[in-house]
Parts: C-alpha cells; structure tokens; sequence
C-alpha cells in the first residue's frame, strides 16, 4: 500500500532544528497495543489517521539516529529528513503479527536510508557500491575517531590494516585507497600547481595515463588475428578425427581425459595419446610451412 508522509525535507514548517527537536519531544509515546492496534489499522483499512499517529511517535527515534551521524558534515537536519524517509520504507513492510515493536524493524531501514544519503554526499566520486564497501566507509569513520586527532596524515598502522579488511572480508588495497579518501576531499583536475621551470601547471597534466599504449595494443591484436588464422588454415590439414582430438585435448577448458577420449571413439587410450601426438606434430608443421609461405607473400 503506498503512503506519502508529511516528514520529507520540504515539507517541514520552517523552524529551526532545535524547535523541530523539541516539538517531537512532546509527541507521546505508544504503549505495545496502542502501536499494535495502529499498525494493524493501517495495513487492514489503510488509516491515514492511525499511520500519521504511529509515525510520529518515532519521530525522535529518526531524530537521535540521525545524530549520531553528524560527523560526516551533512546538515542534522538533512539526515533527519533522510531517516524519515527510511521509515516510511519501513512501514511499507512492517508485520505487527509478528510480535516485535515498529522500532525494532524500523531502525535498519532508518540507519540504511541516511548511510546511503552519507555515501552519496560524501564524494563527488561513488564511494562504496557493494555491502562489504560501504561498511569500509563507516567502519573506517569510526577507527579515526576513536583514534588520533584526525588530521589528513592520519595512516593506519599495518595490524589495523590487516585486522579491517580481514573482518570486513575486503582487500587491504581497498582499506587503504577507502582511507586515503576520507583523509580529504575531493580535488578539481584544473587545480592549478607549481611545476619547475614550467611556471603553473594544471592537476591533469601531471596524471600519468597508465593505459596500453593504442599502437602496441593494435599490434598485439593483428598478431593474435594473424595466429589464429595459421591455426585455422594449419587445422585443415588434419582428418575429422584428429582435428576432434586436438581441439578437445588442447584448444579446450578443462581439456578432455584421455579416459574420456577413449570411451568416445572406442579405442584405447594408448591409441588416443598417439594420434594426438602425431596430430599436433603434423599441425605444427603445417604452421611452420604457412608462415614461411606467408613471410614470402609479405615481400
């Protein structure tokens, strides 16, 4: 059943955070029945009445959530506004037959929907994409703040390297590019810099392009294309038989057993090993003499 709530961003009267703060403080609290009998009136007749009651009595549970996320510089209000957000998620999918309270479930859509928020706001560059990522981002907050004073040399030390991403099951490569970001902020590639002898000097002229070179990757690729085209023009000198058994032995991932062979062309497996002997020794023949062939067309 879809609900539109009152409690997005723009629909806030404009008071300021505190006053915000303290007007939910006053909304009661609700008692187990009260919160059951709301929600079961809400999912069985669609009360918009009992919805809104049931809503903003978790109010200043979004509220002291979305506090504790304040050191990631995002306005409270903002993170407020977020976790209510993920609240009505919550409510979309909240079972009150199930026994436990609305705040029990509703917190992990609460704390997911501002994280998100965090992660997309954090950076200009996506910060985390998978679970175990966007872990990284806020288990590494939590490490500098209960570390030094978090300053933008803050390192961690190899042992804390070692224990995060062995408990967060990520690379320490991914540990440490993850901190290195949260050590500041996002640069512009036309930052200017100071470069000897060449006076001011854009950011993005001093990026390497560590990218294979476009003329030695074509040169690779017509190699691989010209060998292949030997291989080909080399296999037609084999019979049915033999082509059958190279491919499967040696053009082929996992390669086929000799047992396997054995059983598909009723011969011994003594028998397989020799024709693919004598068949790859006979294609390696017929390349060699193509590409001599070749080498004299070419001048």
């Amino acid at each position: 059943m879809a609900y539109t709530s009152t409690y997005r961003k723009n629909d806030w009267p404009n008071d300021d955070i505190d006053h915000y703060i303290a007007r939910i403080r006053e909304i009661p609290m609700l008692s187990h029945e009260e919160e059951f009998e709301l929600a079961m009136q809400w999912r069985d007749k669609g009360d918009r009445k009992a919805i809104d009651r049931l809503l903003a009595s978790h109010l200043r549970l979004v509220a002291k959530v979305a506090a504790g996320y304040r050191g990631y510089g995002m306005p409270l209000s903002d993170l407020i506004a977020e976790g209510n957000i993920g609240m009505m998620h919550a409510i979309k999918n909240y079972d009150p037959q199930r026994g436990f309270r609305f705040s029990t479930y509703a917190i992990w859509w609460i704390k997911a929907n501002i994280q998100e928020y965090v992660l997309r706001s954090w950076s200009l560059v996506k910060i985390g994409t998978t679970a175990a990522q966007k872990r990284l981002f806020f288990k590494l907050r939590q490490t500098r703040k209960s570390g030094p004073a978090d300053s933008g040399d803050f390192e961690l030390s190899p042992e804390m390297l070692t224990h995060i991403a062995t408990k967060l099951e990520v690379s320490e490569e991914e540990v440490r590019q993850m901190n290195q970001r949260l050590s500041g902020v996002d640069h512009s590639l036309n930052v200017t810099m100071k470069a000897d002898g060449q006076g001011e000097v854009e950011w993005i002229d001093w990026l390497a392009d560590d990218r294979e070179n476009q003329e030695v990757a074509l040169m690779q690729r017509d190699e691989i294309t010209k060998r292949m085209d030997l291989l080909n023009q080399a296999m037609e000198s084999l019979n049915e038989r033999e082509r059958n058994i190279i491919v499967d032995r040696r053009l082929t991932d996992p390669p086929q057993t000799l047992a396997e062979l054995s059983e598909k062309y009723t011969i011994s497996r003594e028998r397989v090993r020799q024709i693919e002997v004598s068949a790859f020794e006979k294609l390696q023949r017929a390349i060699k003499r193509l590409n001599v062939t070749s080498s004299y067309a070419d001048v």
